[in-house]
Parts: C-alpha cells; sequence; structure tokens
C-alpha cells in the first residue's frame, strides 16, 4: 500500500500537498499539478491519482500540491516552481505532471525554473495553450525553452482546452505525442492516462 503523507510547500502562499511513497526507497519523484481551481481542480482529481498510483507501482515518488489563493496563473506558477524547490532539496532527480490548466503550468515551470531545478522530463495531459488573463500565460512558446524531454497527450474528442497549439509545436519540436480516443476529462481512461505518463516519466529516470 502507498505511504502518504501531508506536505507543507514553503513560499509565502498557502500550498498543501501530498507526497505518495513507493514502496522502494527511491531518489525520484514526480510533482503533478492539478487541473484549474476555480472549477474545482485539486490534487485529488482522478487522473493525478492514477499518474501517481502508476508512478508509485515503478518505484517512484510522486507530490500532489494544491494552489494557493487564485492569482490568474502567475501564483500558481509560483507554487508549482516551489512545490519544484521542495522536491528538489530531497530527491536527486524531479520530473513534472499536469493536467489542463495545470498540463500548462508544469510546461511554464519546467521552461522558467532552470535556476531551481532542471526537471528531467515534463509530461502535459491535455494541456491549455495559454493561461491567465491578466498575465497573458503562453504554454505553447514555453515549449521553445523546455531543455527536458516533453511528452503531450491529447484526447481528440477534447472541446474544453485549446489543446492544438500546443500539439502542432510540440509536433515541430519532435516531443513525444500521445493520441487518444477521448473527451477533455478522459472518462473511464484514467488507469490508461496512468499508465502513458507514468511510462513516459520513468523511462527519463533512469
Amino acid at each position: 500500500m502507498t505511504d502518504s503523507e501531508t506536505v507543507l510547500v514553503p513560499g509565502g502562499r498557502d500550498v498543501r500537498a501530498t507526497l505518495d511513497r513507493s514502496e522502494k526507497t527511491t531518489d525520484h519523484v514526480v510533482v503533478a499539478c492539478p487541473p484549474h481551481p476555480q472549477h474545482r481542480g485539486h490534487r485529488g482529481d482522478e487522473r493525478l491519482v492514477a499518474v501517481a498510483d502508476a508512478l508509485n507501482r515503478e518505484g517512484v515518488d510522486c507530490l500532489r500540491f494544491d494552489y494557493g489563493e487564485w492569482d490568474e496563473g502567475r501564483g500558481e506558477l509560483v507554487d508549482a516552481e516551489n512545490a519544484l524547490d521542495w522536491a528538489a532539496e530531497r530527491y536527486d532527480s524531479v520530473a513534472l505532471f499536469g493536467f489542463s490548466f495545470g498540463g500548462a503550468i508544469s510546461l511554464l515551470a519546467a521552461a522558467e525554473t532552470r535556476d531551481i531545478v532542471d526537471p528531467v522530463a515534463v509530461s502535459a495531459l491535455a494541456p491549455a495553450a495559454q493561461i491567465g488573463e491578466k498575465h497573458g500565460l503562453d504554454a505553447v512558446g514555453a515549449l521553445y525553452e523546455i531543455r527536458a524531454p516533453v511528452q503531450v497527450v491529447y484526447g481528440t474528442r477534447d472541446t474544453t482546452a485549446e489543446w492544438k497549439p500546443i500539439v502542432d509545436r510540440a509536433h515541430e519540436l519532435g516531443c513525444e505525442l500521445v493520441e487518444m480516443e477521448a473527451d477533455h476529462f478522459f472518462v473511464g481512461q484514467s488507469a490508461k492516462v496512468g499508465t502513458v505518463v507514468s511510462e513516459f516519466l520513468v523511462s527519463e529516470f533512469e
């Protein structure tokens, strides 16, 4: 059974997380970014839990966090960077995963955190192309700045997120693309999502 503990992520915002520990001692962890907090996105999202479970089975820990108070995307990006910082202080290697809004956050964090930690890989599930009306955070442009391997997983029936610009840019840059016959929420396919994402991330830890 997975051993989980609650973590308070430092950084000045109220950011709480769950660290799911593998039964094996590991130097690897994935930081998982949840979907939009104003649309009930949280660290208990079933897609995040499925990825965490799959990672744990492969001997990798997972840190699933909640964002602090809503801040148009900018504060949420800082939350992800602080979670990466926390993970990097405790593990030898860190990767990123995010779903929907969190997919965009994971790409932006991977592009902006070189002074904090270089993630070994990032996987974005149904990522939004842009977030934050106030700040205009561009996840498509962030792909140019990421030095780590990138995986983008998307559903062909997704009419919720504007994912096509991300997929087009990822294809141009030679990122790993995984197409699934699914809607935005991958209904009934969480286990498959967990397998697809974990296999990619675990391979980059090796």
